[in-house]
């Protein structure tokens, strides 16, 4: 017994007692813990992050009445390492000037090169593009489901890479626009919010993969106003387009 307790003093003695935890160091400890159990980003951030630098906004000047010039605006996404530019047909039609701008800030005119009148898509080649192109990433829109997220990104009202989220509500849809004779087909439903704007801009999936081409909402009051039914081409019919290959 003696023996123990010799032992336990000289334990004692050798192994000093844990200094007390200053206040600094409790607030790192703290701070360090936080940070190891903050969540990763949204699924919504990283989409935005990767669609981001594809991003065009489309300005046209078109004849109006009484000799005015009307003004119009619309989405595009790049496509490719030329800067092809996908959008909606409706957007430029009529246009006699076309501008783009780059998600870098790069302005350029720009031409119809290709069109679908069927499918309302037309596709659109800048004469001053950048220097660092950043194509979108295209996905599979038969690899979807209906309630699937989905996310939307033009340029709303003008409010350039605006971002809406919401499911995909159907498939095969038909939808025919207003002042339009031509009745689209195959299309895919969200009911993320698009509004004058986004036409022609990016419909993605969780990854940021481009699955779509918007095209439209039903607008049955006439005023423009988001009731949430909207449209968008599958990107596996609309890259046909461009040339793109089929999948």
């Amino acid at each position: 017994m003696l023996a123990a307790l010799a032992a336990l003093l000289l334990y004692n003695v050798l192994v000093p007692a844990p200094h007390p935890l200053t206040t600094r160091e409790v607030n790192d400890a703290i701070a360090q813990a936080l940070a190891s159990a903050t969540p990763p980003p949204a699924f919504s951030a990283r989409v935005y992050q990767v669609i981001q630098p594809s991003l065009v906004l489309i300005q046209t000047q078109a004849p109006g009445a009484n000799g005015k010039v009307e003004e119009g605006l619309g989405s595009g996404v790049v496509i490719d390492d030329f800067g092809d530019i996908l959008t909606s047909l409706h957007v430029v039609t009529k246009a006699v000037d076309i501008r783009v701008t780059f998600a870098d800030g790069t302005q350029s005119s720009a031409e119809v090169i290709a069109a679908q009148p069927e499918n309302d898509i037309a596709v659109l080649r800048a004469s001053q593009p950048p220097a660092l192109l950043v194509p979108a990433t295209l996905g599979n829109p038969n690899a979807m489901r209906v309630g699937d997220e989905t996310f939307a990104v033009g340029h709303p009202f003008g409010l350039y890479g605006s971002m809406s989220a919401g499911v995909i509500s159907g498939f095969d849809r038909s939808f025919q626009p207003a002042n339009s004779d031509q009745r689209l087909q195959g299309l895919i439903q969200i009911d993320a919010a698009v509004n004058p704007g986004n036409s022609g801009g990016p419909l993605l999936n969780r990854d940021g993969q481009v699955i779509g081409i918007v095209v439209g909402i039903v607008n049955p009051t006439e005023q423009d106003v988001f009731i949430g039914i909207g449209f968008a081409v599958p990107i596996n019919v609309a890259g046909g387009a461009a040339g793109l290959p089929p999948y």
